[in-house]
């Protein structure tokens, strides 16, 4: 049987009864920020992904919880993964945020199951290399290039599963186009190993811990995490963030609230504080099959 995230905190629910009329007449105004008391609480369950954590655990969760008297249940990981656990029916959820449009791919189209329907990129962040300050090489990442440093012996350089996350296939990318522009053969033997590699939820943890000298991340985790960076440089990849209310929703209102709070002026604040490039308008990917409570914030006519 499917399940469900698992609850980030337990809250008391309102249970109200309403007729047929108050619940379809109560869709309709949540578009137009005037949902009624029985849909003003409640979860939404929200597959995330896991570069977002400090964003969404830390500051844009427990903010919609107070703005909204919903309760953010979210679950994070690599977004290919999530991906996978969507369409294997492992678990169920409303929203699903990804750090790629070619995640969003998979699960469109019949032969996919018909998950998403539509997306929109609301935010990117580029890939950047984080280190651990008090890393004994520190001092050289603050002043060499970074190709020079993480080859060298000892190094411990962290980095996240190119077949469970997008963020992985950037770094493998990264450390290619290093390894030919600078002709460093060690960069391409770095990608053909699995030494390093880690959960994306929890890379951030082991550098801060001490287990990693660096790591690849993108600049939306280093900078809330308080991680001194290191710029790649010429090569210029980034995570494109795209958000969705997946197919079957069981907390569809809820999951046009969270949407809507998260496209929303406090949302978008929450975001460029913590590192992230708003997109804005949204861009959005087959806006005919956007649901109507979600038009307006998506700004489609």
């Amino acid at each position: 049987m499917p399940s469900r995230p698992a609850p980030r905190r337990r809250t008391t629910a309102l249970v109200l009864t309403v007729g047929l009329f108050g619940l379809v007449a109560g869709f309709a105004a949540i578009g137009h920020g005037a949902a009624t008391a029985a849909e003003s609480s409640g979860p939404v369950d929200v597959l995330y992904a896991g570069s977002l954590v400090t964003v969404m655990n830390g500051a844009l969760g427990p903010a919609f919880d107070g703005a909204t008297h919903h309760t953010f249940n979210g679950v994070p990981g690599g977004s290919t993964a999530l991906a996978s656990q969507i369409k294997g029916r492992t678990t169920l959820a409303d929203v699903f945020i990804s750090a790629s449009p070619a995640v969003d791919a998979t699960l469109e189209r019949e032969v996919n199951g018909s998950w998403v329907a539509w997306y929109a990129t609301f935010a990117t962040s580029p890939l950047v290399l984080a280190y651990n300050p008090a890393s004994s090489f520190a001092a050289q990442l603050r002043t060499k290039p970074w190709y020079d440093v993480v080859t060298q012996p000892g190094f411990l350089l962290g980095r996240t599963d190119p077949a469970t996350d997008p963020k992985g296939k950037l770094a493998v990318e990264a450390l290619d186009r290093g390894a030919a522009a600078e002709k460093l053969p060690a960069l391409t033997a770095i990608t053909a190993s699995t030494a390093g590699v880690f959960p994306e939820e929890t890379l951030v943890g082991r550098l801060q811990s001490g287990q990693l000298d660096a790591g690849f991340f993108y600049s939306s985790e280093a900078i809330p995490a308080g991680l001194p960076i290191v710029s790649l440089g010429p090569i210029h990849l980034d995570a494109t963030y795209t958000v969705t209310v997946l197919k079957g929703a069981p907390h569809a209102r809820a999951a046009a609230v969270f949407v809507s709070y998260l496209l929303g002026r406090e949302g978008r604040a929450i975001l460029r504080r913590d590192g992230l490039t708003v997109v804005s308008p949204p861009s959005v990917h087959d806006p005919t099959k956007v649901p109507p409570a979600l038009k307006e914030s998506l700004h489609l006519p």
